[in-house]
């Protein structure tokens, strides 16, 4: 009777002191980004239309996408709830993302489709050609020519980028800890194994899907080199002795649909909120 009493007597634990430090870090950096305000005391991410990107341990840009229904939500759904496809079928791993950036499309707040049905058409567009914009700076500043999104965002004219801001996600304890090369080397491994697993065991997968996979096998020879130079006393190799597009083709447009649209995953309900 003691011991039943006992038990019953002990609380459970706080749901947000479960998880890992390292995630609890995460989770905290990410809240205090979505916490952020502008000059106009605007939170950055509760802009409904808008573009982000993320960025891994190494500066190195990884992942661009848009959204109309919430910034906010659609990178929770990324980073925390884990609920996009990217995520699910190991396209984007969450313990690589060190950073984020965001582009919030203010002008728009307030438009929909049913009352301004050319309005929205516009800001599709401007959206659109944002994305592509960040995608295209992405694909430049990387060391590979090339970034991990399944989808390549539509074709569209280059625009000027609206103003964004940057913000880390990672605390310095995690940095030393998940940002060991043998850490990510033994991660990235893992990843590609996963989304391997998913093209298996799918059979029918997009050709973003399978342009993914090369691109990770790329990222984790490169690091694996990396490491080797480094122990041996070498210096770092160059990312040019890969030759990207030489193995997946073309990354500045999506051959199959060069001006298509998103999945449902990918583009947002114009009337979605943030849950």
């Amino acid at each position: 009777m003691a011991e039943i009493k006992q038990s019953a007597n002990k609380r459970k634990p706080v749901r947000s002191k479960l998880p890992a430090n390292s995630v609890r870090d995460f989770r905290n950096l990410l809240d205090k980004a979505l916490s952020a305000t502008d000059d106009h005391g605007r939170k950055w991410v509760d802009a409904r239309w808008g573009c982000y990107a993320f960025y891994d341990y190494d500066g190195e840009p990884i992942y661009v996408g848009q959204t109309n229904e919430k910034l906010r939500t659609r990178i929770r759904r990324h980073l925390t709830n884990q609920r996009t496809d990217a995520v699910a079928m190991r396209i984007l791993d969450v313990f690589e993302v060190a950073d984020m950036e965001v582009w919030p499309l203010w002008e728009y707040e307030g438009l929909t489709k049913k009352e301004d049905p050319q309005g929205y058409e516009l800001a599709r567009a401007r959206l659109d050609a944002v994305e592509y914009t960040a995608y295209l700076q992405a694909i430049k500043t990387s060391r590979f020519r090339a970034i991990l999104n399944e989808k390549i965002p539509p074709l569209s004219d280059v625009t000027d980028l609206p103003l964004s801001e940057r913000f880390p996600l990672i605390s310095k304890e995690t940095r030393e800890e998940r940002g060991h090369p043998d850490v990510r080397i033994a991660r990235r491994a893992e990843t590609i194994s996963r989304l391997a697993a998913v093209a298996h065991e799918r059979g029918e997968v997009s050709d973003g899907l399978r342009r993914v996979l090369v691109i990770q096998a790329v990222r984790l020879a490169y690091i694996s080199a990396a490491r080797l130079a480094y122990v041996e006393g070498r210096a770092e190799p160059s990312a040019s002795a890969i030759d990207v597009q030489g193995l997946v083709g073309t990354v500045l447009f999506e051959p199959s649909d060069p001006q298509g649209r998103k999945d449902k995953d990918e583009t947002e309900s114009e009337e979605g909120r943030d849950g």
